[in-house]
């Protein structure tokens, strides 16, 4: 029978043999020390320093980044992609980098700046190179930037602080000069102009205010493919600047803004630009002066002028001959005219615009029967009239439209003392009329609608009849085919 050895009780005296040291202990325990050095070095920085330390930069080479592609792409080919994206998403796009920055000043070609500094420093011109269309007016303009106070009329709006409050003579005008508290002086308009003449040999619109003949006369030289003038404040003096614009095919000049500035524009700053710019297609005359002298110039000079309009003019009496001058005039546009032509002259001394298609008048005065009688009389030839919010047109002066006898639409909105028979006698007359839009004139009546007139509603190919709120005949024409050639007609009409 064996016995197995008694264990002593005492370790010391039966000591385990040493255990060799693998890699292992040794890697753990450099490590464990490691990470006592670094967090004694970390608490004594954060001791030191209150501010917090800077995050551990990822180790590349485990998490290596994904290539970047687009780089590999020129800036040709970027600008084509970046190009076929929605306008809205450009500004975004541009924050991306540097490089998307620089690509999206280069797609920029219209502007409307604000701050003049930004052009007078050239970097308007570094950061947007390709500007084809740029708009100076608000930039020349000094209001205050924490003002709530918004001044607007059709032409213009501004800010006004409500410590300035208005002059005699307008907002911006102050004794016939401009007002060195709102507007920069054409001086320093003129030089921001020769900066752009410089840069910008490609514009072909500009938008400018209170620039003198100088300034622009540098662009006359410098953009020969300027397309598109508009001149805020522009008087004679200055019209002749843009006499060098030989291509010049879109000019509007806005003289006058009341409340706002006074400049004047007369038969000669007319003359001016219809010798200077003979390939003008369209005109827009606001709040200019003149008479049948430089209405006359435009016509014989400019023969390729489509399209004129009037808002707001102080025409002298007797410019509505002239117009039988303007051979290819397409479109004539009155707004906002407080009189038509204070003097006429006779019937047979009128004329008449033998290429007359549209007529329009919107917010226009027309209580004074001779003058009225006097445009319909030029315009004979016209193919369509729109009426738009003119006072003064009662049955008696829209009867003079009865002399256009080749209308086609007819369209009335905000005509509230026209009646059902004034608009009888007259579109009954009429052989090759197809369209009529009656909205808003609330002394129309559907229960006074006769049955020659319904009969001409079968026929129409557009019939658009609104007159009140409370009509009832747009509801009961709803799937009866009125209003569209060759469809059936309602059986009963209530008188």
């Amino acid at each position: 029978m064996s016995h197995s050895p008694e264990k002593n009780p005492n370790p010391e005296l039966n000591p385990k043999p040493p255990r060799s040291i693998s890699l292992p202990d040794i890697w753990f325990k450099e490590k464990r020390v490691l990470k006592h050095v670094i967090h004694k070095m970390r608490a004594q920085s954060l001791s030191a320093t209150p501010s917090l330390s800077p995050p551990s930069e990822p180790d590349d080479s485990l998490h290596p980044p994904a290539p970047d592609f687009i780089s590999l792409l020129s800036d040709e080919l970027l600008l084509i992609i970046l190009s076929k994206l929605p306008i809205n998403q450009h500004v975004s796009n541009s924050l991306v980098c540097k490089r998307w920055l620089s690509l999206h000043g280069r797609l920029v070609q219209s502007l409307e700046l604000t701050d003049w500094s930004f052009l007078i420093s050239g970097r308007v011109f570094d950061r947007f190179p390709n500007l084809t269309d740029l708009n100076l007016v608000r930039a020349c303009i000094r209001t205050p930037r924490n003002s709530g106070i918004l001044v607007t009329s059709r032409a213009l709006s501004l800010h006004v602080g409500a410590d300035k409050g208005p002059s005699p003579n307008g907002f911006c005008f102050i004794s016939g000069e401009l007002d060195d508290v709102f507007v920069l002086p054409s001086g320093s308009v003129d030089r921001g102009l020769e900066m752009v003449a410089g840069k910008c040999r490609n514009l072909r619109r500009l938008v400018a205010i209170g620039a003198s003949d100088n300034g622009l006369v540098t662009v006359a030289r410098e953009c020969d493919m300027l397309q598109e003038l508009e001149l805020h404040c522009c008087g004679d003096l200055s019209l002749k600047g843009i006499y060098g614009c030989q291509n010049l095919q879109v000019v509007k000049l806005i003289g006058s803004v009341n409340g706002f500035y006074n400049s004047v524009v007369t038969d000669i700053g007319l003359t001016l630009l219809a010798q200077g710019c003979r390939r003008l297609v369209k005109l827009e005359l606001c709040g200019c002066e003149g008479s049948y002298d430089g209405i006359k110039a435009i016509g014989q000079c400019c023969q390729m002028l489509e399209e004129l309009t009037l808002c707001d003019h102080r025409m002298d009496g007797g410019w509505l001959s002239a117009l039988s001058f303007c051979g290819n005039l397409k479109t004539l546009r009155l707004q906002s005219c407080k009189v038509i032509d204070s003097s006429p002259g006779p019937d047979e001394h009128l004329g008449s615009c033998p290429a007359l298609e549209e007529l329009h008048l919107e917010r226009c005065q027309l209580r004074d029967k001779q003058s009225a009688k006097a445009l319909f009389w030029v315009c004979e030839t016209v193919r369509e009239i729109v009426l738009q919010d003119c006072w003064g047109l009662v049955d008696e002066v829209f009867g003079f439209v009865s002399i256009c006898r080749r209308v086609k639409l007819i369209s009335l909105e905000g005509c509230a003392l026209l009646t059902i028979g004034g608009l009888e006698s007259v579109i009954l007359s009429w052989k090759e009329l197809q369209r009529l839009r009656v909205v808003s004139c609330n002394n129309m009546k559907d229960s006074e609608i006769t049955p020659e007139l319904a009969s001409l509603f079968f026929v129409l190919k557009e019939l658009k009849w609104r007159p009140d709120s409370r009509s009832l005949l747009s509801s009961s024409l709803a799937g009866s085919g009125v209003g569209k050639k060759g469809g059936r007609f309602f059986k009963r009409l209530k008188h």
